[in-house]
């Protein structure tokens, strides 16, 4: 079942690189008195994901704050270590945006968040949204309706929602 607004976000632990290697971040935590918006992607390096998705989402970055969101994680069925590469070589400044790998996908199967694409490898991958939580509470969800298009899941989408 797909999670709708106004559920609490599933428990979940993410990995993160740190400056001595992987550490674990606890989405409640994080979430916790907060407002954040989580974007949803099915892979790091995909040419959506890396070109179009994450360009939107850093446009946007301070329309959203001005929104009061605190903070932007984006996240994907990935490594840490990939995770990382992959903000390292986006056109996100250091810790600009936050990069999270939900390595087992447990939060996006949680979620009920999940598709296969086996052409190109992709198994058990989150399929592609916008969220703002506020307080672990779902408070907008869009999920993309196109995997390699983003009209409904880009920042500015969002932006018009909250």
């Amino acid at each position: 079942m797909t999670i709708t607004v106004g559920q609490k976000l599933p428990e979940a632990t993410f990995l993160k690189m740190g400056d001595k290697g992987p550490e674990t971040v606890e989405l409640g935590a994080k979430l916790a008195g907060r407002k954040v918006a989580i974007f949803a992607m099915p892979g790091a390096f995909s040419a959506t994901c890396s070109g179009s998705h994450i360009p939107n989402i850093l446009m946007h970055k301070e329309a959203l704050e001005a929104k009061g969101v605190e903070e932007i994680i984006i996240v994907c069925v990935n490594d840490p270590y990939v995770m990382r590469a992959w903000e390292k070589s986006s056109a996100a400044d250091e810790g600009e945006l936050t990069f999270l790998a939900d390595s087992d996908a447990q939060f996006s199967k949680a979620m009920g968040l999940t598709f296969d694409a086996p052409v190109v490898g992709f198994y058990d991958r989150s399929q592609r949204y916008a969220m703002l939580a506020d307080d672990g509470v779902v408070a907008a969800l869009l999920i993309e309706e196109k995997r390699a298009a983003i009209t409904t899941s880009g920042a500015d989408a969002l932006l018009a929602t909250i």
